[in-house]
């Protein structure tokens, strides 16, 4: 009988556990107060992508993995753009001039912002690349990832938002 009581105790500990943790996992913390412009002039801030998902790109010319990622990045931009998503690609410590060049031979379809015309990438502390911030249309923060994951990872950063498409198993790479 001592043992169904420990158990039973133990269980009930093991569940509050349980509840306290999903209840935490599932708080988001508000997105921070920012502006950007974009190399084109665009401005974004956080009224002007209000009932939107953005997705924020950190990257640099000489990161390899953030120019692998660049184009599927570009891809899902513009596959979830009917859906509300916007894509801002935040490079991060390189001169107008060097980015300028580097979009001479990889050209982006998303908007290019640069670090001197956002306060982003401090709010996200950006020093690996590349980092990925989801913000959903509540503006909250819905994902973050930093580091490359790939087709499978974007896309599940992007659901954590609410953006879905019906073939996702198909144009994932199972990561």
């Amino acid at each position: 009988m001592r043992d169904v009581i420990s158990l039973t105790k133990w269980l009930t500990c093991l569940l509050f556990a349980a509840v306290c943790t999903l209840g935490a996992q599932q708080k988001r913390e508000q997105a921070p107060h920012f502006t950007a412009t974009a190399m084109d002039g665009e401005k974004f801030t956080n009224a002007s992508v209000k009932g939107k998902v953005v997705l924020l790109d950190f990257w640099t010319t000489w990161c390899p993995y953030c120019n692998e990622e660049a184009t599927l990045v570009d891809r899902l931009g513009k596959e979830f753009a009917d859906k509300g998503l916007i894509v801002l690609a935040i490079n991060v410590a390189e001169s107008k001039k060097k980015v300028k060049k580097h979009l001479e031979q990889h050209p982006r379809t998303c908007p290019v912002v640069l670090m001197e015309d956002t306060n982003l990438a401090a709010m996200y502390q950006a020093t690996v690349y590349p980092i990925y911030v989801v913000i959903d249309r509540d503006g909250t923060i819905a994902a973050e990832q930093r580091g490359a994951g790939g087709e499978g990872a974007l896309r599940r950063l992007l659901a954590r938002a609410g953006l879905e498409s019906k073939d996702a198993d198909d144009n994932s790479d199972g990561n």
